[in-house]
């Protein structure tokens, strides 16, 4: 099945993926988490929410956690380059039969909200309300210096149907995929999807979805990783670190997954590279190929192929493929 490459030119700019929001069941224990541990910094409280940020970004917020009975993922949020290109989303998704309506969340000016055609809650936004920048505030750093949000990770049943709407219809261009083995017939199993010039803005893996696999903050080196596993180790967060240390094959990048106290899975992120050429090539790599999920480090675990967040109010289906990638024993 093909990567759409080069991707489509639709008559819009949507600039890079920008925040998500989680459903959480105690914001007090959260915040512990996310401020005192991974060293997100906290903007403010408003209701039942914390709107929390990393140290370079000036925005409001890139997390927003909501206090509610159960857990979920409530929206992910991307950044467009004006308001015209608002509007031009808006015609396009209404040409595609996409639903859309238009709503102001808190600290940020008009926004455009759906769900994609596969029952994930997007929104998109021009203006949002500016903070300080605490980049060189080194006295505010904490846990592993997040420097930023950086990108979503899906699961979905159909990585193709995704790929393409996004692809074709969005303009996210690819930077890396995983097909399977079968020489006659490949697959696309996942996909790096991209806008703003780093290997991905968002990525689909095939699995049980619509589901969030994963939201990923940005630190400065490998040792910031470290750190943190030093220190999640003696302070009760042991069990909550499920990967890693260890370095991708796809991206490139030194990772370490942990779960919040909801499980809401997080990876902190560095080292991958910029794919901002019009020509940059799409990197293909073969599903059982040992160094394609971890170039070095142990394999991934059980949980991390079939657990995710759902999506508040979405159903979930099977994938259509059941190729089997390489699982930690």
């Amino acid at each position: 099945m093909p990567i759409r490459h080069p991707a489509g030119n639709p008559p819009f700019n949507i600039i890079r993926l920008s925040h998500i929001e989680l459903g959480v069941t105690d914001l007090e224990r959260s915040r512990h988490f996310y401020v005192e541990t991974l060293g997100l910094i906290e903007t403010e409280r408003v209701g039942n929410s914390l709107y929390l940020r990393g140290v370079e970004e000036r925005n409001h917020h890139s997390f927003v956690l909501t206090e509610m009975e159960e857990t979920a993922v409530i929206r992910m949020g991307y950044k467009m380059a004006s308001e015209a290109d608002l509007d031009s989303l808006k015609a396009h998704l209404d040409g595609l039969g996409v639903e859309s309506r238009w709503g102001e969340p808190y600290a940020q000016g008009r926004t455009l909200q759906a769900q994609d055609p596969f029952g994930m809650p997007i929104e998109f936004y021009f203006e949002m309300a500016q903070v300080p920048r605490m980049l060189q505030k080194y006295g505010e750093y904490r846990g592993c210096h997040p420097l930023r949000i950086d990108h979503f990770n899906c699961f979905v049943p159909d990585v193709q149907a995704v790929h393409d709407f996004y692809a074709l219809e969005l303009g996210f261009r690819t930077s890396e995929y995983t097909e399977t083995e079968d020489p006659d017939n490949p697959q696309i199993w996942a996909v790096w999807m991209h806008r703003k010039g780093n290997v991905h803005d968002l990525a689909l893996t095939n699995g049980v979805g619509p589901r969030l696999h994963h939201v990923a903050v940005y630190v400065p080196t490998a040792l910031h990783i470290i750190h943190l596993c030093d220190l999640m180790s003696t302070t009760g967060y042991l069990p909550n670190m499920e990967r890693g240390p260890g370095r991708h094959g796809i991206s490139n990048a030194f990772f370490l997954y942990v779960r919040d106290p909801d499980g809401h899975r997080i990876e902190i992120y560095t080292s991958d590279y910029l794919t901002v050429d019009p020509d940059f090539a799409p990197i293909g790599w073969k599903l059982r190929d040992a160094q394609r999920q971890t170039l070095w480090g142990h394999a991934a675990p059980k949980s991390w192929f079939e657990e995710g967040s759902l999506f508040a109010e979405t159903a979930v289906s099977d994938p259509t493929i059941t190729a089997q990638p390489i699982v930690a024993p």
